[in-house]
């Protein structure tokens, strides 16, 4: 018999579901008035000031996926500010007439950024030891809390949270989806960041949301706006070197940061929140992680790409990443560059899944439409070798899985079937031009299974995974000169009756294009930081 969490979670993912003939359900229309704001403050806490980024390291690329042969920089303030800055940071402003918004590093849907971040410091010397918020908008870290005694143990950690209401204030009861895909987004820029500095990243996937809520003081529920509270996430530690040490006790680690002083006061996002959406409360309650034992590591194989565009340096790669609005619907990719984008999402790959604890869940179905030397069609990726017949057993038993002659023997891609897939991918993705005007657009699908019966917070990585693999889609797009766009709005049972899926083992929660872009030239491009010291437009 299913638990209640997993009969909640899973009644809350089929009741979110997109139809072609309803969408799920969402508010009625967009209270302009009642946006919230994109960037959290805590009133009242001290500020430290982030160098902004220049003199930065100058790995290319290409070289992220050698990290051994990047050096590791020391943790201090200067180093630690690229981090965020390259991970959470601003990384331009748009402007149309007197609007202005900004993008940043991390994707998010809608450009609405639910995610937070926090950086828990016991180790760079140039920075008070302390528990902080990263605000994006200032590029400051704003002490949140600190000790009376700061703990023998040090590091650096990395918290984040998600703020449901500014998902739901455009996108209703879906948003606990989406903040999960930008969770995962934000987790890949921090991978890509890090290695920029020859840091590595470790997950800390055996710490339950109560301890993670705990340091980052997110169950100090007085100094936040109930409506606007934030849901802990996941915690990360920072190691200096491409090698994580295994000698030390995460359990240890996190007994010692027993914070002594709290600081500020959540600012208001809001002003009425006029909608509430009790069902993803109920969601968030029912995928609540508690402390688990965590076992599997990566296999540490490294797939290098190919050194095309070698000489981009990863920062430039980092900063410049878009979501494309447009594509030209004519410029086709080059097989190579086709073969390299697929390559990076593999879990093989080190960066970013050196840092992901756990075999691959999420498939990739691709709409070939201009792939140069590739039959237009659909075609399949399995990310994970164990899983192929499940998927073949699982899906038409029309699709001739052809493996793709010439494709790289670490690739497990298959071709389905030859067709001009674009009418059926634009429709699926609600009927979005973006799907079908691209190279290829595709589907993850995610293994439900057997584990997530048993473990139903598991909802929430199935999510974060398929944002790690499309942050990976992101940056490869702009490596050889296209551009990516995440699509969250996609008719779901739809994609499974073309694939021929018809029980809940395997479910379609995210889809991706990539192709040449169409850029508005009505918009105005303006510096990142641009507005805190008169940096350069």
């Amino acid at each position: 018999m299913a638990s209640p969490q997993l009969t909640s979670i899973l009644e809350y993912h089929q009741r979110t579901k997109h139809h072609l003939d309803r969408y799920a359900k969402g508010p009625n229309g967009l209270d302009w008035a009642d946006q919230p704001d994109p960037f959290r403050r805590f009133e009242g806490s001290e500020r430290f000031q982030l160098p902004l980024p220049k003199n930065v390291p100058t790995p290319t690329y290409n070289e992220l996926q050698n990290p051994e042969l990047i050096p590791p920089q020391p943790f201090n303030r200067n180093n630690l500010g690229l981090m965020m800055a390259l991970s959470f940071g601003l990384s331009a402003w748009k402007q149309y007439g007197k609007d202005r918004w900004a993008l940043r590093c991390n994707p998010s849907s809608g450009n609405l950024h639910p995610t937070e971040a926090y950086l828990i410091n016991t180790a760079a010397t140039d920075l008070p030891a302390g528990v902080y918020h990263y605000l994006s908008h200032d590029h400051v870290l704003e002490m949140r809390g600190n000790w009376r005694q700061t703990p023998a143990f040090s590091g650096i950690l990395i918290g984040l949270s998600s703020i449901h209401w500014r998902e739901a204030w455009k996108y209703g009861e879906r948003a606990f989806r989406y903040c999960q895909h930008d969770i995962g987004h934000a987790l890949g820029a921090l991978r890509y960041a890090a290695a920029v500095l020859g840091w590595s990243v470790e997950l800390l996937a055996e710490c339950g949301d109560e301890t993670i809520a705990r340091l980052l003081g997110l169950d100090r529920h007085n100094e936040f706006v109930a409506e606007e509270n934030e849901a802990p996430d996941l915690l990360c530690r920072i190691h200096a070197g491409s090698q994580m040490s295994s000698d030390e006790s995460v359990d240890r680690y996190l007994a010692e940061l027993s914070i002594d002083n709290w600081f500020g006061k959540a600012n208001r996002l809001s002003h009425y929140h006029h909608f509430h959406w009790p069902l993803i409360d109920a969601a968030a309650l029912a995928a609540a992680k508690p402390a688990t034992q965590e076992n599997y590591r990566h296999p540490g194989i490294i797939l290098s790409p190919p050194l095309t565009n070698g000489s981009q340096s990863a920062f430039e790669i980092i900063r410049q990443r878009r979501s494309a609005q447009h594509f030209d619907g004519q410029t086709p990719i080059e097989l190579n560059h086709f073969y390299r984008i697929l390559q990076a999402t593999m879990p093989e790959n080190l960066i970013p899944f050196d840092l992901w604890r756990w075999p691959a869940k999420i498939h990739l179905f691709l709409f070939v439409h201009r792939v140069e030397g590739l039959q237009p069609g659909l075609y399949a990726l399995s990310r994970n070798q164990a899983s192929l017949q499940m998927l073949k057993d699982n899906t038409r038993a029309e699709f001739s899985w052809q493996k793709v002659e010439g494709a790289p023997e670490t690739l497990k891609l298959y071709n389905l079937l030859n067709a001009d897939c674009r009418r059926a991918a634009k429709t699926l993705s609600c009927h979005q031009d973006i799907a079908a005007d691209s190279a290829f657009s595709l589907a993850m699908v995610a293994e439900f299974g057997d584990e997530l019966a048993k473990e139903p917070w598991q909802y929430r990585r199935r999510f974060w995974e398929s944002g790690l693999v499309g942050q990976a889609l992101y940056l490869e797009a702009e490596a050889i000169g296209m551009r990516g766009t995440g699509i969250g709005c996609f008719f779901d049972d739809a994609v499974h009756e073309v694939l021929g899926i018809n029980d809940t083992g395997l479910q379609s929660i995210y889809h991706f294009t990539i192709g040449k872009p169409l850029e508005d030239s009505r918009l105005q491009t303006l510096a990142p930081y641009f507005h805190l010291h008169n940096e350069p437009r």
